[in-house]
């Protein structure tokens, strides 16, 4: 049964549900023209998902039976074969069974993306391994049990994320459905943006929203990374991490200039494959993130796990109120799971009975923009708690706190990009913020972000401002001499990136389709052939748009940040970068 009609998939889905159900049909086909789905029927309430219709010499065991190796699943990966993202099939899997499992869906996904992730790893390292995240026709009790195996497994690999004794909690029926949902999705690419686009979309429908932090988008992300131009050689940190977008992001930018030395090809299972020395040395000890919302921290610790070879400088704390690290850090739990990078941040400190000051070259962060802090136990550590007159606040906006706070972890010459409601640019009482930043740093540019940037979470509109700390001491060289006078780049998002309702918009671009069956772009005989059709039948070739697809088949969002790997037109980052070479910035001297 093929459905045609409902051009979303949701819609789609459930009138493609009751035509299988009315005429019995094993087998249902959705597709809108951009994308297509395959399922089985189990029963009237489950469609499990199948990666194609069987051949007239298959039959449908055949399909659902079929083994896998990595490279098997490259050639069938159900988000570049039917046009769709991880979120997309979470989304399904939502409405198909999660939604009323009884479950807490977050930690289940979870679960299975980290189950699947360690799966994959597995196979990338021996490329004639069969993977086990598959339900290969076992029975849903069985398919279970090796489900859950393979968990205890990833558990004991990448430590620190789930504790000894968690379990699957879906019931044999529910987990069966889901596991055919993401038996066909590859994770691993060059980079780790498929798996961290649907994290960031579990976690803000989980506990972010409730606080005020939603996650950057990772174009953003992208564009102050390739602006901010982090190095090998330099400490990186992102005190309010979320699920560590910036500093995965930071990661793979830093890994291409150290293959660019090397000479080394990158493929397109970059992250998957053993990593040079260099490659592992550079996360496990120049790489750091906190955060106080312990979901985050455990998205944020797989993803620089898998970075950094089982290792990793993500931390749960609560940056503001350093003055109490000391307690958190007694807590036995704790320091099981962080002490080790909790020893590499010490380090870093300006001084050794202090855990305000740090010496990082390079910060990136996205603080929580709304909600206050009213403890005057923490606002009095604070520059920024001070109103003109001199007087204590009562309450102040975090991001505030956050400014001053990021300040503090940047050495002399240090740089900085943060994402700020636009308000702090332009209220007029928030003019002591503006000049505290003015007195600390040199203002390298302000990007204004669209208003659609962080929908459906929120509608604010944001900037990101980029500083970099004046250089005082003489000791750093002349990275950041203080000046009075000095040009700033300013630029404003026009490409949206998303919808009014928060869904990514991607790039498409316009194809001519020849009329003949069977005749295709670039067959030398193409023209005379569409001539002769239209001398004698007066048809025209088809003009249609076709999504642009990057190196790895994966969409391309509609934004104006930056040139995705010379594939759209040069951006912001671009024109930045072309503005700090001209201004003889360090970081790109």
């Amino acid at each position: 049964m093929v459905e045609l009609k409902q051009p979303k998939l949701k819609d789609g889905k459930g009138q493609l549900k009751s035509y299988c159900n009315a005429t019995g049909s094993p087998i249902g086909v959705w597709t809108n023209g951009d994308s297509i789905s395959y399922y089985h029927r189990k029963d009237p309430n489950y469609f499990e998902d199948i990666t194609d219709i069987p051949t007239a010499y298959q039959k449908l065991a055949d399909i659902i039976n079929e083994q896998f190796t990595i490279d098997d699943l490259i050639k069938k990966d159900k988000l570049v074969n039917e046009k769709k993202s991880l979120k997309d099939l979470i989304l399904e899997m939502e409405d198909e069974v999660l939604a009323n499992a009884g479950v807490d869906v977050f930690e289940e996904v979870f679960k299975l993306t980290f189950t699947k992730l360690y799966d994959e790893w597995l196979s990338g390292r021996n490329r004639s391994r069969y993977l086990e995240f598959r339900n290969t026709g076992q029975t849903e009790t069985e398919l279970k049990e090796k489900i859950q195996n393979l968990f205890d497994r990833a558990k004991g690999q990448w430590e620190g994320v789930f504790s000894e004794d968690s379990k699957i909690m879906l019931n044999p029926s529910h987990l069966s459905i889901c596991v055919s949902s993401l038996q066909n999705v590859k994770l691993f690419n060059s980079n780790l943006d498929v798996v961290d686009d649907a994290f960031e979309y579990m976690i803000n429908k989980s506990s972010k929203g409730e606080k005020g932090q939603y996650f950057t988008p990772r174009y953003v992300i992208d564009m102050c990374v390739k602006m901010l131009n982090p190095k090998e050689d330099e400490f990186l940190i992102d005190p309010a991490a979320g699920s560590a977008g910036f500093t995965v992001h930071s990661i793979f930018h830093v890994w291409g200039q150290i293959a660019k030395d090397e000479g080394l090809a990158t493929s397109n299972l970059f992250t998957i494959e053993q990593k040079p020395y260099r490659f592992e040395k550079y996360v496990q000890d120049k790489v750091f993130a906190i955060d106080f919302d312990e979901k985050s921290v455990r998205v944020a610790r797989t993803l620089n796990l898998i970075a950094g070879d089982g290792q990793t400088n993500v931390l749960h704390l609560n940056t503001l109120d350093y003055e109490r690290w000391d307690e958190t850090i007694e807590q036995e739990d704790w320091k099981d799971t962080y002490y080790q990078g909790f020893r590499k941040l010490k380090k870093l400190r300006k001084s050794r009975d202090s855990y305000k000051e740090f010496a990082f070259d390079v910060l990136m962060a996205n603080p929580p923009f709304a909600g206050d802090i009213k403890e005057s136990r923490i606002i009095a550590k604070y520059d920024l708690g001070k109103k003109p007159s001199g007087k204590w606040q009562n309450k102040i906006g975090r991001d505030i706190l956050f400014i001053e706070r990021n300040l503090n972890f940047l050495k002399p010459g240090g740089r900085m990009a943060i994402v700020l409601p636009q308000g702090r640019f332009n209220n007029v009482s928030d003019k002591i913020i503006r000049d505290y930043i003015a007195e600390h740093c040199r203002i390298l540019a302000v990007v204004g972000l669209h208003g659609n940037t962080f929908k459906p979470h929120t509608g604010t509109k944001t900037s990101v401002l980029f500083v970099q700390k004046w250089n005082d001491d003489p000791k750093q060289g002349d990275l950041c001499p203080k000046a009075d006078d000095y040009n700033i780049f300013f630029a404003t998002m026009k490409k949206s990136g998303k919808d009014n309702s928060g869904e990514k918009l991607y790039v498409k671009r316009n194809v001519s389709k020849p009329v003949l069956d069977g005749l295709k772009v670039g067959d030398p005989t193409a023209i005379s052939k569409i001539t002769d059709v239209q001398n004698n039948y007066d048809i025209a070739p088809i003009e249609a748009s076709e999504f642009l697809l990057d190196s790895h088949g994966h969409l391309i969002v509609d934004h104006d940040l930056f040139n995705h790997d010379g594939l759209t037109e040069d951006g912001i980052a671009e024109a930045f970068i072309e503005f700090a070479k001209k201004e003889k910035l360090s970081f790109f001297a």
